[in-house]
């Protein structure tokens, strides 16, 4: 009964934040910490589609690696966040971009990689380092974790609460062990953006969805 109305889950809304910003996410330094940055832009009372054109500007402007985010002025950084709209919080999110980049930098040698590492295969582990990082709260390990999860097995399942409560809604399982079952691994992040886009999409989205099958 579930297999119509994942497909059409993920047809519908299962490009995952990533994808929109742009970042080809693989396991290797300069995509795990663009995610990093996109989770920082997403970390703020801001809408998502606003935080994912402030990570695309930051991008285009050449601000793809830690060293690249380090070097730049901070007056650069705030350049591109306001080209992408991303106001009130651009001078303090060009600070913690620029101290991030530098904790990154010296602490894991710009690879995020030894950050998993030191987790040692403990997801809360994962997270308590993520949070270390300027900026970067429980919203915005859970993102990281969300979408690295294809990259990283031991995050799985990563569903937050706003996914469980859309398949609860959906009338898929609300626990993140059964919803992992639902997919392949690689397909784990395109699940959960989905549900998550799908509980920002309210009950018109949820309605149609359902009706449609």
């Amino acid at each position: 009964m579930a297999e119509p109305l994942i497909e059409r889950l993920l047809d519908r809304y299962g490009e995952t934040h990533a994808q929109e910003a742009g970042i080809r996410l693989r396991d290797t330094p300069a995509p795990l910490y663009q995610l990093l940055v996109l989770c920082l832009l997403c970390s703020t009372r801001i809408r998502a589609d606003i935080a994912v054109a402030a990570a695309r500007e930051l991008f285009a402007a050449g601000l793809r690696t830690p060293r690249d985010m380090a070097r730049a002025s901070w007056q650069e950084r705030v350049d591109a966040l306001g080209r992408a709209h991303y106001r009130r919080y651009d001078e303090s999110t060009s600070t913690a971009l620029g101290e991030g980049a530098e904790l990154l930098g010296e602490r894991y040698g710009g690879d995020l990689r030894r950050l998993r590492k030191e987790a040692g295969g403990d997801p809360r582990r994962v997270r308590e380092l993520l949070r270390e990082f300027p900026r970067i709260g429980p919203v915005g390990a859970d993102i990281f974790c969300r979408e690295a999860q294809g990259l990283w097995p031991e995050l799985r399942p990563a569903f937050d609460r706003r996914a469980r409560e859309a398949a609860g809604l959906l009338g898929l399982p609300r626990t993140a062990g059964e919803l992992a079952g639902l997919v392949e691994g690689a397909e784990l992040p395109r699940l959960a953006a989905a549900l998550v886009r799908t509980k920002s999409a309210g009950k018109d989205g949820l309605r149609q969805l359902r009706e449609d099958g």
